[in-house]
């Protein structure tokens, strides 16, 4: 287990219930599960996918806890009907705030990874360090926590992305290059890694490299959570990466409960794109 990622494993039904493909659920409020959701597409294209998100409840980091635990409670609900052999809370509001819910929910009938921002990976390098993420998670006591258990001694900025999430959630190109800018304006010039502590970063990943770079600095590593999700997956469920099995994993989209498809925004990033390339179906509740 890693800075970036908890998790609890439940005895409950093994990775496959009977015959069937392995089925991971993931949920956060909106697009921000797409890169650990296309993460475990490339590894296991035969696994069934269950995209969990909550457009009616948007955004989660504004509401009390109280509130917030309800949404995200529903939405571990809608994606349990599914009967999936994992969960995943991809969304570092809803880690810090209602996984222990979520875990009480669903024990012992099945596993649950939660999300935290990647700290010690970005610290792992020993130099000065950035963690760029929304105002809610950003001066956190679970994030102080988190800073002084693997980055203590060290030089760290806590980077509030004002808009960001939200420009991502839109694919709002103009809003999302002036959050970015802003960003990097506030992001020291010395820093030399960024741990990306809201999920919908990663979707951006390319365009905040570009953004520092360009501000005459030597671009620092970007660290996210999507892949480090993904395999700790594929570990809990005791299956091996295999990107070469067939595609025949399906792909069941509920929003706010309801089964639709992946938002036409999605398209606008690589992991939606590659998420899209697989027909939404509903698979039943088994």
């Amino acid at each position: 287990m890693t800075g970036s990622s908890l998790s609890h494993q439940f005895g409950g039904h093994p990775h496959a219930s009977g015959n069937r493909q392995p089925r991971v659920a993931i949920m956060d409020v909106g697009l921000g599960m797409l890169a650990t959701a296309a993460a475990v597409r490339r590894l296991r294209p035969d696994a069934d996918l269950v995209l969990a998100t909550d457009p009616d409840g948007m955004p989660w980091g504004v509401r009390s806890p109280e509130d917030l635990r309800g949404r995200a409670l529903m939405v571990a609900e809608s994606a349990f009907a599914y009967e999936p052999d994992l969960l995943i809370v991809a969304c570092n509001t809803a880690t810090l705030h209602a996984l222990p819910a979520i875990k009480e929910y669903l024990e012992p009938r099945t596993r649950v990874v939660g999300t935290l921002p990647p700290v010690e990976a970005a610290a792992a390098a020993g130099g000065p360090l950035a963690v760029w993420g929304t105002a809610t998670g950003i001066g956190s006591p679970q994030l102080r926590d988190l800073i002084e258990q693997f980055a203590a001694g060290l030089s760290v900025t806590q980077v509030a992305c004002h808009g960001l999430s939200d420009a991502i959630e839109r694919a709002d190109s103009a809003a999302l290059a002036d959050a970015i800018a802003t960003a990097v304006e506030r992001t020291p010039v010395d820093v030399q890694a960024v741990a990306l502590a809201c999920t919908h970063y990663e979707l951006v990943a390319p365009q905040i490299h570009a953004a520092l770079q360009a501000a005459g600095r030597s671009a620092p590593v970007l660290h996210g959570s999507a892949a480090q999700l993904a395999d700790q997956a594929l570990v809990l469920l005791g299956l091996q990466p295999d990107p070469g099995v067939p595609t025949t994993g399906s792909l069941t989209v509920l929003r706010s409960g309801r089964t639709e498809s992946l938002p036409q925004a999605a398209g606008a990033y690589l992991e939606g794109r590659v998420l899209q390339s697989f027909p939404a179906v509903d698979t039943g509740v088994a």
